[in-house]
């Protein structure tokens, strides 16, 4: 395999980087200069004008003294990835709006820019790398540094989407690129990092909450129910809960209480005292994208699995049941496996692809 940084692409070729004025894309955006390639950069408006910063994003570009376009997205934006999150809480699942998010818009309608502008690839600020295999096939591995590695958002690409990108980070770690930003003298080198999507409020609102009003619409109000089936209080939604949730429901149990189970047609939401209730052997999934695409006509196959970003990957083996579907067992029980949120799959540093965990068998 080779190398991903910049694979062999002839200097003076021009690229587009994806854009937020943020230190990873300005860093990015940096490199691929040293690198003697054009850049032009692009910025997307997902949210409204009123919640673009279009002066921190220009003065970025400015700095940097690489052209910048901006694309208003925010109409599709709300119609794909934040109804979908609505839908998702207010079904008792738990969202990943990045996941959703890249392969229809940083790596969709981003690409489409930079192709229909005849740029030779595309960049992005990722802590991931790309590497190729002989045959030219693109494989998609994590970040050199563990604690930014953010592969695990990328495993909805297409091989196509893969082929067509650049990761200038993926070797870096974050205070190497923050030194980077600081050298550049860029006003954005020590800004805090950011950790969730895009749209979450400030000010302690829940994204789910904050989802609910922005639609005008209401999820399934329930029982908070003990293990046993008793009746321990009301609640007015279940968009405001999600697996292994401890704070924020309201109940005297006398010790903590976690969230166990979401049932969207009762409305009821199953609190456990006992941690241990939390942890289940096994989960199907469903809808996966392989990247590796042989790995779709194994029956089986054993990997390590992350259930969630920040968690550590686990080992666990991968069944086939049918073309959409999977099921997945570990090796050592995991606790609160959450519907909703990506499984997604690696061998080493690999991804080979991922899929949506479903409501727990057990539940």
């Amino acid at each position: 395999m080779t190398p991903d940084s910049f694979r062999g692409l002839p200097p003076g070729s021009e690229l587009t980087v994806a854009f937020s004025g943020g230190v990873d894309s300005s860093v990015a955006a940096y490199l691929c200069k040293q690198a003697g390639y054009r850049v032009r950069a692009v910025a997307m408006s997902m949210l409204g004008e009123e919640q673009f910063n279009r002066e921190k994003v220009a003065a970025a570009a400015e700095r940097l003294e690489i052209p910048l376009d901006i694309l208003e997205l925010s109409h599709d934006f709300e119609s794909c990835v934040m109804r979908y999150a609505w839908n998702e809480y207010r079904n008792g699942r738990t969202p990943n709006p990045c996941a959703v998010c890249n392969p229809v818009f940083k790596f969709g309608r981003l690409i489409d820019f930079a192709k229909r502008h005849g740029c030779a690839g595309f960049v992005t600020g990722h802590y991931a790398r790309i590497l190729h295999a002989p045959d030219g096939s693109p494989r998609l591995l994590r970040g050199t540094s563990l604690q930014k590695d953010q592969s695990y958002f990328l495993f909805g690409l297409s091989r196509g989407q893969l082929s067509y990108s650049y990761f200038p980070l993926g070797n870096l770690e974050k205070p190497q690129v923050r030194e980077i930003a600081r050298s550049l003298g860029l006003p954005n080198a020590d800004a805090p990092e950011s950790q969730d999507a895009c749209f979450v409020p400030r000010g302690g609102t829940s994204l789910g909450e904050m989802l609910r009003m922005k639609f005008q619409e209401d999820s399934p109000e329930g029982n908070f129910i003990s293990t046993d089936g008793k009746i321990l209080g009301r609640h007015t939604g279940i968009h405001s809960y999600t697996i292994g949730q401890r704070k924020g429901t309201g109940v005297a149990m006398g010790r903590p209480a976690y969230v166990k189970s979401i049932d969207a047609i009762s409305g009821n939401v199953v609190l456990a005292t006992d941690p241990s209730e939390l942890l289940t052997d096994a989960a199907m999934l469903a809808d996966p994208n392989w990247i590796r695409g042989e790995y779709a006509e194994k029956e089986s196959f054993e990997c390590e699995v992350k259930i969630r970003y920040r968690s550590r990957s686990v080992k666990g083996r991968v069944s086939r049941i049918d073309g959409r579907t999977l099921c997945l067992r570990f090796d050592d029980p995991q606790r609160a496996v959450t519907p909703g949120q990506a499984a997604v799959f690696y061998k080493g540093d690999e991804v080979i692809g991922g899929a949506w965990i479903q409501p727990d068998f057990n539940r």
